[in-house]
């Protein structure tokens, strides 16, 4: 079956559309300027891909015309959309499940040890994407501090508005829920029936807990307070070194005293064992 014309069109315009070296290199230096992620060479191909159809579909003739679009004042709602497109979310429930199996343990602590004042637990899932992480986050909390009188909450920031919009709903496919146990499918989530088939809504118990906000990692950090908890999975590979000393020298001011930082498994701290110590593979404390 043929396409319609105007998906022929559009993918003949994309066709057409090159990416120059000096095009690529003022894109990476506008990205890395606006947001730490280094486009390497490397990444030519996948910019090209992602950002060509959506110059064509827009009635753009070549990434120049485009980048001057995004820079202008009538650009600036084009300017998000593109940082959307070139972020990368891969997420899913309980990904990297030893790193819960930690967070509940550390919870339990510091809910014991708070035990004689206010128990107030502040936790930050950065680059949440569409939600799995900070949920699985609140499903831990709400399992680990089941009949203990505690504060928790849940600050779950992205720079893209796309995945933040998922994530609000809280609603996910059945493929998306493969990391989750049916005791906990069964307690944490609703079934819900859409036009497009059978959906689970994450329950109010746990969705209760977390706060979304867009948020681009090289603005000041948000004034909640001494945070517990930060999850910063998979994020800092895509800065370069300078950028991610900055960024640890931030969430250690950020976290409060004793506080812990859960990173991705290929990161490392490097450079920084004077702000934190090793716990495990992938999480440090203050």
């Amino acid at each position: 079956m043929n396409p319609p014309d105007a998906q022929r069109n559009s993918r003949a315009a994309f066709a057409s559309v090159d990416l120059k070296p000096h095009e690529f290199d003022r894109l990476a230096a506008l990205v890395r300027g606006y947001c730490g992620i280094n486009l390497h060479d490397g990444k030519k191909e996948l910019v090209r891909a992602r950002l060509g159809r959506r110059i064509a579909g827009k009635g753009f003739t070549s990434f120049a015309q485009y980048f001057r679009h995004v820079q202008s004042a009538e650009g600036a709602e084009e300017f998000v959309a593109m940082i959307d497109a070139l972020s990368t979310n891969v997420t899913r429930f309980f990904r990297e499940e030893p790193h819960f199996r930690t967070l509940a343990r550390i919870l339990a602590e510091m809910a014991g040890e708070r035990r004689r004042g206010p128990c107030r637990l502040r936790l930050w899932s950065e680059a949440c994407s569409s939600g799995e992480e900070p949920y699985s986050m609140a499903i831990t909390a709400l399992e680990a501090l089941r009949g203990l009188q505690a504060d928790v909450r849940i600050l779950a920031t992205d720079i893209s508005t796309r995945v933040l919009e998922k994530a609000g709903a809280g609603l996910y496919e059945p493929e998306r829920l493969k990391g989750v146990s049916p005791a906990r499918l069964a307690r944490f989530f609703e079934p819900v029936r859409c036009a497009g088939g059978l959906r689970y809504r994450v329950r109010p118990e746990a969705r209760g807990l977390v706060f979304f906000q867009r948020f681009n990692l090289m603005e000041p950090f948000p004034a909640i307070g001494p945070i517990d908890v930060v999850f910063c999975r998979n994020v800092m590979i895509y800065f370069d070194r300078a950028t991610v000393q900055d960024l640890l020298a931030k969430f250690h001011a950020a976290l409060s005293p004793g506080g812990y930082l859960f990173v991705g498994h290929s990161e490392s701290l490097h450079g920084a064992q004077g702000r934190f110590r090793f716990v495990e593979p992938a999480v440090y404390r203050k």
